[in-house]
């Protein structure tokens, strides 16, 4: 049953993409890689993009901070996928900006260089796929419940289904939604490996931000990811 209707999710992604281009499958990258890295990582790993941080707190409500909501269920996502055997990495574990570490981009942009670091990483991993945590928001207070964006890429948009699928299982909401095509997203755009941006939910919904700030919300969250991704690498 969920793979038949992973199959007709499938179907409506591949159909909205053929009206904005071909589907791009991206094979392996030709650029030199960091040794260093690849040695201290050698298999294939989960990097776990956690949103914001330092000082670029993301989309707020009151005094609730997207970058610690993602900080929270980051850590827990990995602690989730560990402890069922797969290699994970954070590429944040506390409250500071990456584009503090990007020394090597020559750019006066503090989002340019937080997103290049970002990327950066992911090339010099062997990361098989990078899920990225992120809190949505809106003016409408009703609009609720996760949206995963995902490449023009075959790969990205099975892992958007699976982890859509099983995030609305979570949230138990009244009709599903389609993942959609995140074209015009820095990581989506230059990442080589399948990656997504996983909009959890609305920090402007009130059921929404009591299960992001929530201990047992947070919990909940991470394991309908793991779900996900292990529905991923099953089908995949």
């Amino acid at each position: 049953m969920l793979l038949k209707k992973i199959g007709l999710l499938l179907t409506g992604i591949i159909m909205a993409l053929n009206m904005c281009g071909s589907i791009a499958i991206a094979g392996p990258s030709t650029e030199k890689e960091n040794t260093d890295l690849r040695h201290a990582f050698p298999v294939p790993v989960i990097l776990i993009d956690v949103g914001h941080g330092g000082i670029d707190g993301g989309t707020t409500y009151g005094n609730v901070l997207e970058k610690d909501i993602n900080l929270a269920l980051g850590r827990r996502l990995y602690m989730v996928l560990r402890s069922h055997g797969y290699r994970a990495i954070l590429n944040r574990t506390g409250d500071y900006a990456l584009s503090d570490e990007n020394r090597w981009l020559n750019s006066r942009s503090r989002h340019i260089r937080d997103l290049a670091q970002r990327k950066g990483l992911s090339d010099q991993l062997p990361a098989a796929i990078v899920v990225s945590l992120h809190v949505n928001w809106a003016r409408n207070e009703a609009r609720r419940g996760p949206l995963v964006l995902h490449q023009e890429d075959g790969r990205s948009a099975m892992l958007a289904v699976c982890l859509q699928h099983a995030l609305e299982d979570l949230y138990d909401l009244p009709a599903s939604r389609l993942p959609e095509l995140g074209k015009p997203f820095y990581l989506l755009k230059h990442i080589e490996a399948p990656a997504v941006i996983v909009e959890t939910g609305f920090i402007s919904n009130a059921e929404d931000r009591a299960m992001l700030t929530s201990q047992r919300g947070q919990q909940r969250l991470a394991e309908s990811i793991y779900a996900g991704i292990a529905e991923y690498f099953t089908v995949m």
